[in-house]
């Protein structure tokens, strides 16, 4: 069953191929746009590698790079394609070329639509990713002489202050974790051993915050230390004073930044991956139209142009078939069946 059968005179493939000229133009700076956003995004995770655990969400950039350079090269040929359509005599030379070109571009168009789902979906992976990554963070605050740790505190505190915000969930977070190097503590003195002594790992712990999580926009000074003591504090309430700190947790504000970035770039892409469809159905068109004319001596008669010679499910599998039975043929010879070996004089 032929699938959205068309006719075009003349004039109108005509005005096809130079429309789909253009269009083509559009979509390989389209292209370029899309490998730019990939590199954008790319950078902005690398900027944060310390805070997270692993690497996971590095797919969705580095498939709209790959898209992008793809892009490039696709709409190159079909520019190169609507210009030797002008011309019936050069038309036929990308005969053998068109099938395998479709294929190609058809499965990296699947492949930008499948960057912009996970740039939308992936947000459980990017929330456990920085969940590990901050904890770690922040249980590495005080290792500021250990190797491949000497610059964590740093990273640390520029995160906190660049996105306002205090601790892995909230500020709490710094009251489980001995954050204040050993270094810097005077063991010869009561509160510091009574400190110690009070919990079984022997850490020291306090109900306090590094200077990062301050708020400037706070009227009070801030309040870093014994942050639940209301005595400790002149007119200070813990439970219900609005405190002087950052009460958003780091990996709300990362979540909340990435994701911000990612449904951005998400939909710019997904105008890129309609503006890609959008190519090559008119290629797909112009194609089978041009293909009537081929070894007729009047090229100005009117065509019929098609999407598809047959149903979707059939055409799918048109391409396939050949594929799958390569796969299979290999399959037989490194199992060695003899049947599937070529014969030998």
């Amino acid at each position: 069953m032929v699938l959205m059968k068309m006719k075009f005179p003349f004039e109108k493939r005509v005005k096809l191929a130079q429309g789909l000229w253009l269009l083509s133009l559009s979509a390989t700076v389209a292209g370029a746009l899309t490998f730019s956003l990939g590199c954008i995004l790319k950078t902005e995770l690398r900027r944060r590698a310390e805070v997270m655990d692993n690497s996971d969400i590095h797919i969705v950039p580095d498939t709209l790079m790959i898209v992008g350079l793809a892009s490039l090269g696709i709409n190159y040929f079909a520019s190169k394609i609507c210009q030797d359509a002008l011309d019936a005599g050069r038309f036929p030379r990308w005969k053998n070329f068109l099938k395998p070109y479709f294929a190609v571009s058809c499965f990296f168009t699947v492949l930008m639509l499948l960057a912009i789902i996970m740039s939308y979906a992936m947000k459980g992976t990017l929330e456990s990713s920085l969940k590990a990554g901050l904890r770690n963070g922040i249980r590495f605050y005080k290792d500021t002489d250990t190797p491949g740790r000497c610059f964590q505190k740093q990273n640390i505190d520029r995160l906190q202050m660049e996105f306002r915000c205090c601790g892995n969930t909230d500020f709490r977070d710094w009251f489980e974790v001995q954050w204040i190097s050993n270094r810097y503590l005077d063991f010869s003195s009561t509160e510091v051993k009574n400190r110690i002594k009070s919990n079984v790992d022997g850490r020291y712990l306090v109900d306090g915050v590094p200077f990062s999580c301050c708020n400037p926009s706070s009227p009070r000074p801030c309040i870093q230390y014994q942050l639940t003591n209301n005595s400790a504090h002149y007119n200070y309430d813990y439970q219900t004073e609005e405190l002087n700190i950052y009460l958003r947790g780091c990996r709300e504000a990362l979540v909340n930044y990435y994701m911000g970035l990612m449904n951005t770039i998400g939909a710019g892409v997904l105008s890129v991956f309609l503006l890609q469809g959008s190519v090559l159905v008119s290629l797909r068109f112009l194609q089978t139209s041009m293909e009537a004319v081929a070894g007729n001596e009047n090229v100005e008669i009117e065509t019929e142009g098609y999407l598809l010679e047959k149903g979707v499910k059939e055409t799918i599998m048109e391409y396939l078939d050949p594929l799958l039975k390569f796969l299979l043929l290999k399959n037989q010879v490194e199992e060695g069946d003899p049947a599937a070996a070529p014969a030998t004089t």
